[in-house]
């Protein structure tokens, strides 16, 4: 694999700081589905279930958005240098999964790796 263009890195940047924007507004939009369920609410047991399950949904969600945000500031804050290099194996990550996750710090094989514990 290649190193990046000048354009696909211009491209790669706006693809960040957009993607930074949109996981800022959920992250602000999705405050008040992970506080915790007030049990003193006249509700009944099934609904009050459904209200528990649905914030532990919340907050599961709330966390891979934080992780996600914490990456996509990373790459941004980032020597340009050294985007859209491994960060285990500093072999390039490619175009392809950049544009689809532009905050990967990994390559596919490095990534492949780690999901399934080698």
């Amino acid at each position: 694999m290649d190193d990046l263009n000048d354009g696909q890195r211009e491209e790669l940047s706006r693809d960040l700081r957009r993607l930074l924007e949109e996981l800022q507004v959920v992250e602000i939009a999705t405050r008040e589905g992970s506080r915790p369920v007030d049990l003193d609410e006249p509700i009944g047991r099934l609904s009050r279930m459904d209200a528990m399950q649905q914030q532990a949904m919340s907050a599961a969600n709330r966390r891979r958005n934080k992780l996600r945000l914490q990456l996509v500031t990373a790459a941004l804050e980032a020597d340009p240098d050294d985007y859209g290099i491994c960060k285990k194996c500093d072999d390039f990550i490619g175009y392809a999964r950049l544009k689809a996750r532009p905050e990967s710090p990994f390559c596919v094989t490095c990534q492949t790796r780690a999901e399934r514990g080698f």
